[in-house]
């Protein structure tokens, strides 16, 4: 269970990070941004172990959830600009 609320609260930070970083409107609010950050840790920690770029807990691994968090977003934007939203 507190595996859970932990994997939830670095989302959010990992996802408010990544919103900082990327200027202009963004997306969501306390649902959505949590769920970027998620979702930008678990592209991040694939591609980084994929890679052979850092094991399990290293110090790149949150720098590369922040990478894919922003990754995230960018392409949520372009997504959402095309279709006119």
């Amino acid at each position: 269970m507190f595996h859970i609320i932990g994997v939830i609260i670095i989302g959010a930070i990992v996802g408010l990070i990544a919103k900082f970083l990327v200027p202009g409107r963004d997306p969501g609010g306390l649902i959505v941004t949590p769920l970027i950050g998620i979702g930008g840790a678990f592209i991040g920690t694939y591609l980084g172990r994929a890679l052979g770029m850092y094991e399990m807990g290293a110090t790149l691994q949150f720098i590369a959830s922040i990478a894919g968090a922003v990754i995230i977003l960018l392409v949520y934007r372009f997504i959402r600009q095309r279709s006119g939203s």
